[in-house]
């Protein structure tokens, strides 16, 4: 494991990269002039998720002329969420910006969120205001995708998809990322009673590489904003979840066997499987599917609970690490 030097860095600029070969070079130029200019202690932190190009080539180049970069190398290809989740835990920085490299996000725009940051912000997170992709793959069903998203989480921003955010560290390490929620981190970070704002971004057509998103994108979006939902009501109590449903279950098919009992009572020539035989199998079955659910509230629970005590696992695993003086760990995550 690298040995963190005693320097204490107020930025950490995380960029994940996925087969960027044509863009790792200049965006590095681009933002080392950016953060030198801002006067302020930074480190830039790569992680190359996967990539079969030169990307990690020129990445390690880099990282052995200029000790404010760390590169971090993925085993594979774990995806944005993880890439991210990488360089956020190897980040040392007091702030954490996280972007793309595929220079569809401005360097120049940096500033506009340290502004932001400085004035006490937790989250300060990108907005995409004058979107120019396409409109029927892309712009509608972000924009539907972002108005679904707001009204559910409560919090009030208009781009959630954007990489192009800044974050207090402290923040991030209480919100576990695995699946596709990066892009959904002030919503969970709102949970935690972080301060959001919004500030306006370039949008930039992505001139070299190709893009890594399609329309199939938007559907695990979807899904993705139940489980958020979910995540920000029920998180702490599954319970209440599955536990309400489950009683609603129980009391209904129970109401129902009852009075069909005084039915009996009242009629004791009827024969009750011929006069409401569809009615007992369906009262039976929400008494089933009732217990059922109160018993996966229960499990949830206990999961909570050993969500509590145990340390949090990586969602990626880490081939090398290559920080200041060209030191290298290995590790695996």
């Amino acid at each position: 494991m690298s040995i963190y030097n005693s320097l204490v860095l107020k930025y950490s600029i995380v960029v994940p990269f996925h087969n960027e070969e044509d863009s790792v070079t200049e965006l590095y130029d681009r933002l080392k002039a950016v953060m030198e200019g801002s006067g302020e202690t930074f480190e830039l932190v790569f992680v190359d998720d996967g990539s079969h190009d030169r990307t990690f080539d020129l990445l390690q180049e880099i990282a052995h002329i200029d000790s404010r970069v760390t590169v971090i190398k993925l085993r594979r290809n774990f995806g944005q969420t993880s890439a991210l989740a990488a360089g956020f835990d190897h980040a040392r920085g007091e702030y954490v910006i996280a972007m793309d490299g595929d220079l569809q996000h401005d360097p120049a725009d940096i500033p506009e969120f340290i502004k932001k940051i400085d004035e006490g912000y937790d989250v300060v997170s990108g907005w995409r205001k004058v979107r120019i992709d396409n409109l029927w793959m892309r712009r509608i069903p972000s924009r539907t995708a972002n108005w679904v998203m707001a009204k559910l989480s409560g919090v009030d921003i208009h781009d959630f998809g954007t990489t192009f955010k800044a974050y207090r560290r402290d923040i991030l390490k209480q919100i576990p990322l695995y699946g596709e929620l990066h892009r959904f981190i002030p919503a969970l970070a709102s949970a935690y009673g972080a301060s959001i704002v919004e500030i306006p971004i370039k949008n930039i057509n992505r001139e070299k590489g190709e893009s890594h998103y399609g329309i199939s994108r938007t559907v695990r979006v979807f899904f993705d904003l139940i489980t958020i939902r979910f995540l920000l009501r029920y998180l702490q109590r599954p319970l209440h979840f599955f536990g309400g449903a489950g009683m609603l279950g129980i009391m209904s098919g129970s109401g129902l066997g009852l009075w069909m009992a005084i039915q009996k009572l009242m009629h004791p020539h009827w024969n009750v499987l011929d006069e409401h035989g569809p009615l007992i199998v369906f009262a039976a079955v929400l008494i089933v599917a009732g217990v059922q659910l109160l018993a996966l509230g229960l499990l949830g629970e206990l999961h909570v609970r050993h969500y509590h005590q145990v340390v949090r696992h990586a969602s990626y695993s880490v081939e090398r690490v290559l920080r200041a003086r060209n030191e290298q760990s290995t590790m695996a995550d």
